[in-house]
């Protein structure tokens, strides 16, 4: 085993614990940065680029046809194949923490659709789901099984809030574990069914899973409710025959107390555990091997890598599995706070240089790190873990299309988060789309006055049918502040007179007054 610095990351901010990458075709991208995508990389989506030991990122973009997805930290994700041998697979990306701390319980399918030296194309799609549904949370597993030509997604563990009802505003975003269920969730008819088991009595979270054929095995782990380190090693068999699925639970031998491992595989039935914490504040420097092999499995300890002063004494430690062998291990800045955006980052190969080489993994892996976020958790708790499925050096993208964050204009004095009126309360930390038409950034609106300047919609308190008839319209726009000023300054339209015709007068009533007697019939054929 050898331990390599990367001695030069760019952009390392971005690279905050509970970040995940996705594994195409050997290139490696990043997913799940702290705070909401800015506008240089709406899709919050990056490819990583490692050469010479420096990290670079290049945006990637969505599909037209494809939904959003906000920046998930902590998220449940492995690959999906239409069976165990075949070659294409897809990404499931299940719950996590978005950029609000809201946990989602939503599940997602990230397929590539096209990539070139130049751009990076994926698609996107929110499945819908049916049945016992899992509840939103964060720092669980998903695995794939495969049994009698069939294949179902498997969910155990985690953390979420407190429900509503028991909830107090002292603690009103306390975290609980979830109850030990495990979810068989069929992607083919969107169906969920949760299964209670007897073995399974503390729920768990951060723990490792590794899946092979039809049986995982979960090892590790934390437990908020009594505040331990499941040394159990626990077997789930996942049974489909034509009828109701079977499943299963044992409890085997020879486990190992640990939260926040990271797995990371070496052969076709070998792996490495390394990093974790045996306790609040020791972190854990043994490395174990894990073979599976005719439906058992086989942990034995493995000689350690030498590990630097920095990381022995360091108070947190955090990482993730980069595949064929390879894991990233982060520790903090040199002023060691946990609140620090500055990380050191080290590779650590598992596997010899003649074993170096391409290999088909035919085993899943999923792998948690870590109990909170390190700006809310003292210094002794859990790191959250990276989640990386692919080797560092395997890439070749053009220096001149790599995002570099040095570059960004600073969008809270420009830009789409801009302080748009007294009142505006659109903050780019904690903004979520409002319009059906928004996707990563807000709607905004040209006020008129003046030499003109932009307000968010939503702070002006439009309508999504008013704004699309704004955008549509070829009219003058004021915004509230300005819309009073405006009809003030306006000049009073001419009046046009109309001309009256003179009425004609009403003919006066008139009495004759006769002096000379006159015959009433004279007087009466006069006037008839």
């Amino acid at each position: 085993m050898s331990l390599q610095v990367v001695s030069a990351v760019s952009n390392s901010s971005l690279l905050q614990p509970g970040f995940s990458l996705l594994n195409f075709d050997g290139h490696v991208f990043f997913f799940g940065q702290k705070g909401w995508p800015k506008r240089s990389c709406p899709t919050g989506v990056f490819l990583l680029d490692i050469k010479q030991n420096e990290l670079k990122m290049k945006p990637a973009a969505f599909s037209k046809d494809s939904c959003y997805l906000p920046p998930l930290r902590y998220p449940a994700l492995c690959t999906l194949r239409g069976n165990a041998e075949s070659d294409e697979y897809q990404y499931i990306i299940h719950g996590g923490k978005t950029p609000n701390n809201d946990l989602s319980d939503k599940i997602y399918i990230m397929t590539l659709v096209s990539k070139n030296s130049k751009k990076t194309t994926f698609q996107c799609i929110e499945k819908d789901l049916g049945g016992d549904v899992p509840e939103a949370r964060y720092g669980h597993t998903i695995n794939v099984v495969h049994s009698r030509g069939k294949s179902m997604s498997v969910i155990f563990g985690g953390r979420s809030y407190t429900p509503l009802a028991q909830r107090t505003t002292e603690k009103w975003n306390s975290v609980v574990d979830c109850l030990p269920s495990v979810f068989l969730i069929d992607f083919e008819f969107g169906c969920c069914t949760s299964y209670i088991l007897p073995e399974l009595q503390d729920g768990l979270s951060f723990h490792v899973s590794v899946a092979r054929n039809d049986t995982i095995y979960i090892l590790g782990g934390h437990s908020l409710q009594n505040n331990t380190r499941s040394p159990n090693l626990y077997k789930l068999k996942v049974d489909l025959p034509l009828g109701s699925p079977a499943v299963t639970c044992s409890i085997l031998p020879g486990g190992i107390s640990v939260s926040s491992a990271i797995v990371t595989q070496t052969g076709d039935t070998e792996f490495v555990l390394v990093g974790g914490y045996q306790s609040d504040n020791q972190k854990r420097l043994v490395c174990n091997t894990i073979v599976l092999e005719d439906n058992n499995i086989e942990i034995v300890e493995r000689a350690s890598p030498d590990w630097t002063p920095d990381i022995k004494h360091c108070r947190m430690w955090f990482g993730c599995d980069m595949g064929k062998g390879s894991v990233l291990l982060g520790i903090p800045g040199a002023n060691k706070q946990l609140i620090s955006d500055a990380n050191y980052f080290y590779i650590l190969r598992c596997k010899g240089a003649e074993e170096d080489k391409e290999e088909e993994l035919t085993a899943q892996i999923c792998s948690q790190t870590s109990a909170e976020d390190p700006g809310d958790s003292t210094p002794f708790e859990d790191s959250e873990e990276f989640c990386f499925s692919a080797e560092a050096n395997s890439f070749d993208v053009d220096d001149t299309d790599t995002y570099n964050e040095d570059d960004e204009e600073d969008e809270s004095e420009t830009g789409y988060w801009i302080t748009c009126s007294p009142s505006c309360n659109i903050d780019i930390n904690t903004w979520v789309p409002f319009y059906s038409t928004e996707l990563n950034k807000p709607a905004m609106i040209l006020c008129s006055s003046g030499a003109g300047h932009w307000v968010h919609a939503q702070c002006m308190d439009l309508s999504e049918s008013m704004l699309l008839h704004l955008s549509e319209a070829n009219v003058k726009y004021f915004c509230n502040e300005h819309v009073d000023l405006n009809k003030g300054l306006q000049t009073p339209k001419k009046l046009v007179h109309l001309k009256k015709q003179p009425m004609k007068p009403l003919r006066k009533k008139t009495t004759m007054k006769l002096t000379t007697p006159v015959k009433k019939s004279f007087l009466r054929r006069l006037f008839e």
